[in-house]
């Protein structure tokens, strides 16, 4: 994430959890000798999937199967694009810059530094923040969701939040040191994919007639929703250029992004597309709500929660540490810490606490896990995936690219725009 030079990390789908700051990079570098290319592409799958993908069935629910595919496909086109524009801007700035004075490894916020100085890198810093902060909440609803269908008869899913989630988030984000809890990042992956495969499982035993009374097309009105939880289920951007610079051979980063987002795209197509016929319009904002009460059910339900639960402080972790990293540079805290023993401990524990505590109130508050991850897509997602691409390559490469690049360009720029207002109005005044 971006602190002061600090490895960038988003969720996608509020990706899955990787860890941040140098801690990541030295991760991702694998001890300094560089990711190998099939490495390279199990860092960006994981680096892009996370829990966003059980609500794509819901997605193509509400826009038809056609639809919910072809919006799938040009969210991911549309986010593979714009993750090169990032990976060729850093490649500008390093053909420009001598031996001597080259900066080394370009993050997200340095790009924005770059392009418009501290509002620049401060802009890009904000909208990372509430990326993962959305990321983070919906990692909330889920968990407490999931808990209430296995144990419905105990309490809602905002007393899961508030009388289990809450206390173990509060004591698990005094835990710096994230090399810890990476395990249960890959444990939460594996889950992720049991999930989808007994989703599969019941989808094939429930397939008769699967294209009876399942809609190919909804209406052009259903479609923004659709492209916005895609873009969420997509979203990785700040983890582009250290995926890219963490590989032996960096000339093949590209080629290996592409691989990786093809994948992609095709598994979430399908899966989306097997949700909804199995289920109909009786399909649920998150897909494993409709799986039946058996054991297997449970058992992936509850190992998916417990999993999620300790990844969730990694998810914090770039949050935790841009507001720990503005309070430092504040004056009066600096003075403070030096006059009261232990004061710069309490404080930026208490930071911790008190970003936890408001998230899980916001996570309570939102009866939908299906609109809120794709309103998340359709604005913040859509300003860090589309907005800020264009307008960094604008400003760095747009004196050598040609008069269709930049027009291509300034199409995405002004969808973004377009995309990320439109979220926003129809958050404000619903249908």
């Amino acid at each position: 994430m971006e602190g002061p030079k600090a490895v960038g990390m988003v969720e996608g789908g509020a990706a899955a959890p990787l860890l941040a700051g140098r801690e990541e990079e030295g991760r991702l570098r694998g001890g300094g000798a560089g990711a190998t290319s099939v490495q390279t592409l199990g860092n960006v799958v994981v680096s892009i999937v996370g829990t966003g993908v059980l609500g794509l069935p819901y997605a193509f629910r509400t826009a038809g199967w056609v639809a919910g595919s072809l919006g799938v496909a040009a969210a991911g086109c549309a986010t593979l694009y714009c993750m090169l524009l990032l990976v060729d801007c850093r490649d500008k700035l390093e053909e420009e810059e001598s031996e001597e004075t080259c900066h080394g490894h370009y993050t997200y916020g340095d790009l924005g530094e770059k392009c418009f100085g501290t509002i620049g890198r401060c802009l890009t810093e904000i909208l990372i923040v509430v990326s993962q902060a959305g990321g983070s909440v919906a990692y909330l609803i889920f968990i407490g969701q999931n808990l209430h269908s296995v144990f419905s008869q105990l309490m809602s899913p905002a007393a899961f939040i508030f009388a289990i989630l809450l206390p173990v988030q509060i004591a698990l984000s005094f835990i710096r040191s994230l090399s810890s809890l990476s395990p249960f990042s890959i444990f939460a992956d594996v889950c992720n994919v049991l999930a989808m495969a007994i989703v599969i499982k019941e989808d094939l035993q429930l397939f008769d007639h699967p294209f009876v009374n399942r809609n190919a097309f909804n209406g052009l009105w259903a479609i923004p929703f659709t492209f916005g939880v895609a873009v969420f289920c997509f979203e990785g951007f700040s983890m582009t250029l250290a995926l890219e610079s963490s590989m032996a051979e960096r000339r093949k980063f590209c080629w290996v992004l592409s691989q990786a987002v093809v994948g992609i795209i095709i598994v979430y197509a399908c899966f989306g597309v097997c949700g909804y016929l199995a289920y109909g319009e009786a399909t649920k904002d998150i897909i494993t709500l409709n799986l039946p009460n058996s054991w297997s059910s449970a058992a992936v339900k509850v190992g998916l929660c417990i999993a999620l639960v300790f990844t969730f402080p990694v998810m914090m972790h770039p949050i935790h540490e841009i507001v720990e990293a503005r309070f430092q540079s504040s004056g009066c805290f600096q003075k403070l810490s030096h006059k009261v023993r232990g004061a710069e401990w309490l404080g930026l524990h208490t930071s911790r606490i008190v970003m936890v505590t408001i998230l899980s109130v916001v996570a309570s508050f939102i009866p939908a896990f299906g609109s809120f991850i794709s309103f998340v897509g359709s604005t913040v997602c859509a300003l860090l995936s589309f907005v800020l691409p264009t307008l960094f390559h604008l400003s760095i490469v747009g004196s050598s690219m040609s008069l269709w690049q930049r027009c291509l360009d300034y199409g995405f720029l002004l969808f973004g725009l377009g995309f990320a207002g439109y979220g926003f109005v129809t958050a404000l005044f619903p249908h």
